[in-house]
C-alpha cells in the first residue's frame, strides 16, 4: 500500500518547527506505524538527513513511552490502542497522515516526535504510592482482597502513563491519569493508611505543574488505551475531601 506522511520536524524547543512530507511506497498493511517509521528512518539515514525522532521501548502499549498525534487524535483513530499497536491496515491505500508531538505545555518538546514527560513522574513521586513501613512483606493472604475490589483496583493500575489523556484535553488536564493512580491505591488496604492525604498531595501538586482543570469533555476516556473510566475523576474529587 501507499500513505503520504506528513511529520513534524523540529530539531529542538530553540528552532522552529514544520511538516515535511514523505512518500512511502509499496509498505505492507501488516506493518504498525513505529515499523513504517522504522524504514522511513533507514531511507533517510541513507541520504544523510537526520532520522525522525520519536519515543519508542516495548512496542507491546505496556510500557507507554510511545505517543504522539495522528490526524490530530492521540494514539491514532483506532480505540483501545498504543500508536505502537496501530497498524496500517487500520488506513487505506493512498491515505495522507498528519504525525505531530503531544501538544501540551506540560510535555515541553524534545525532538520531532518526543516530548518529556516528566511532569507524570513528578506527580507520581508526589504521592502515588505507600510510603508506611510494614517491615518484611507480608503473606500473600494476609490482607483478603474480594475479587470485585481487586477487579476494580487493577482496572485503574493499568494505567501506563502514556499522556494521550493530557495532550486530547482542551485543558491539558492530568485528572485522569492522576485519579488512576489515586484510585489504584486508594481501593486496596494497603493503601488505606495515608489514601487522604495522598489525595491531597497528588492533586496539590498537579495544579503546581500548570495542569488545568477537567473540561468534562471525556476526550481523556476516549483516547486512553487502556479505557479506563473518567468515573474515577469524580471518585478522585471526593477523595481529597473524606
Amino acid at each position: 500500500m501507499k500513505l503520504t506522511l506528513h511529520i513534524w520536524r523540529q530539531l529542538s524547543p530553540k528552532h522552529p518547527g514544520s511538516f515535511e512530507r514523505y512518500e512511502l511506497e509499496e509498505v505492507s498493511p501488516d506493518l504498525s506505524l513505529l515499523e513504517a517509521l522504522d524504514q522511513l528512518n533507514e531511507r533517510v539515514i541513507s541520504t544523510g538527513e537526520r532520522p525522525v525522532s520519536f519515543e519508542h521501548d516495548c512496542r507491546e502499549g505496556i510500557c507507554g513511552s510511545c505517543g504522539f498525534l495522528v490526524n490530530g487524535q492521540a494514539h491514532g483513530p483506532k480505540t483501545a490502542t498504543s500508536v505502537c499497536q496501530l497498524y496500517l491496515r487500520e488506513f487505506n491505500n493512498g491515505d495522507e497522515l498528519r504525525l505531530e508531538p503531544w501538544r501540551a505545555t506540560s510535555f515541553p518538546l524534545i525532538q520531532d516526535l518526543m516530548v518529556d514527560r516528566s511532569t507524570l513522574d513528578r506527580l507520581v513521586a508526589a504521592g502515588g504510592y505507600c510510603s508506611t513501613g510494614t517491615g518484611q512483606a507480608p503473606d500473600g493472604n494476609a490482607l483478603p482482597v474480594g475479587r470485585a475490589q481487586a477487579s476494580s483496583a487493577f482496572s485503574t493500575a493499568t494505567c501506563i502513563g502514556c499522556g494521550a489523556c493530557i495532550a486530547s484535553c482542551r485543558n491539558a488536564s492530568a485528572s485522569l491519569f492522576v485519579a488512576a493512580k489515586l484510585a489504584h491505591l486508594g481501593q486496596l488496604p494497603q493503601g488505606q493508611p495515608e489514601r487522604t492525604q495522598r489525595a491531597r498531595a497528588m492533586q496539590e501538586r498537579m495544579h503546581q505543574e500548570g495542569f488545568g482543570s477537567c473540561s468534562s469533555h471525556l476526550e481523556c476516556e476516549a483516547v486512553c488505551p487502556q479505557e479506563i473510566s473518567a468515573d474515577w475523576i469524580s471518585w478522585m474529587h471526593r477523595e481529597s475531601t473524606r
